[in-house]
């Protein structure tokens, strides 16, 4: 297995359990303040990351330049856009149109990613994220009692804009955190992203921090009043971003960002083992299209 691909798994796997974790909080935190949960606990377990690191390495922690901060600052600035434009979306009430559009993200991170750093995509790849894209969507309408059609005739619709707005800011973010990595002096995948990533939450910490003082302080104090809890999520995000910031140093992240569809189905696997919900045939033959795509990309990336 290459090491990118052990690194996505995780991230995803780790991503599902931070989820969980959020949804469970949501109610006490709120939306905005279960978000910042990730971030702030995240930040010194990613600080101490960085630094057994490079201990491991055997390196110092490499310096950073104006290029680094520009990628790190834009990357971290799309995320936190990305996740309130979905969030915004889910004001309305065909927001199961702006979650759909939203998984367009690996597409437009294979354009953004052609565009920045001139990561190209073989045909097979492309094939690949195409056929796992249509196995996505066809889970989310149907888990949302959505059909194709509102897909397809409701793309001009504000939920729909706040979907693909939110799909572009994830895909920015994703090609801006390699695009930092790769800036900086190359003493090894695993130390570029653990500096990238300690920088990226550090920034995120203080810009969502400063708004959550200056727009919802009770939601402030919530977060660090429910420390024993939310720590946990950092926990599990921090766990989270070292994967995917290590899969998207070593690979396009477009490849990065498809692959780790298999998130969706931990999420359906979970409910399955956990709640005892039986699936649908069409979120059977969305499973069945995910996992052909992811198939079809690794053989392309090979």
């Amino acid at each position: 297995m290459e090491p990118w691909i052990f690194w996505t798994l995780g991230g995803a796997f780790f991503q599902n359990l931070r989820s969980a974790l959020q949804k469970r909080l949501k109610d006490d935190l709120g939306t905005l303040g279960s978000a910042f949960a990730r971030f702030v606990y995240a930040f010194p377990l990613a600080v101490v990351y960085l630094l057994v690191t490079a201990d491991l390495a055997g390196a110092d922690v490499p310096g950073i330049q104006r290029t680094f901060l520009l990628y790190a600052l834009l990357g971290g600035i799309a995320q936190i856009l990305a996740t309130v434009c979905l969030i915004e979306a889910f004001g309305y009430r065909n927001f199961a149109v702006a979650t759909a559009y939203s998984k367009t993200e690996t597409v437009q991170a294979a354009v953004f990613g052609l565009i920045l750093l001139g990561d190209a995509l073989s045909p097979l790849a492309a094939l690949g994220i195409a056929i796992s894209l249509a196995g996505v969507i066809a889970i989310s309408l149907k888990r949302q009692k959505a059909g194709w059609g509102q897909l397809l005739t409701g793309w001009l619709q504000p939920a729909a804009l706040l979907g693909i707005a939110s799909g572009a800011g994830f895909a920015l973010s994703a090609v801006c955190y390699r695009a930092a990595s790769l800036s900086l002096e190359p003493v090894g995948a695993g130390l570029q992203a653990a500096t990238t990533l300690a920088w990226v939450l550090g920034l995120q910490t203080l810009a969502m921090g400063a708004w959550l003082a200056w727009r919802r302080p009770a939601q402030l104090k919530a977060v660090f009043a429910s420390w024993r809890t939310s720590a946990w999520i950092g926990a599990a995000g921090m766990a989270a971003s070292a994967g995917w910031f290590t899969a998207m140093t070593l690979e396009n992240a477009a490849h990065v960002r498809a692959l780790g569809q298999v998130e969706l189905l931990f999420t359906l696997a979970a409910s399955w083992l956990v709640f005892k919900e039986r699936s649908t045939i069409v979120e059977l033959l969305g499973i069945a299209a995910v996992v052909v795509g992811i198939v079809i990309l690794l053989l392309g990336t090979a």
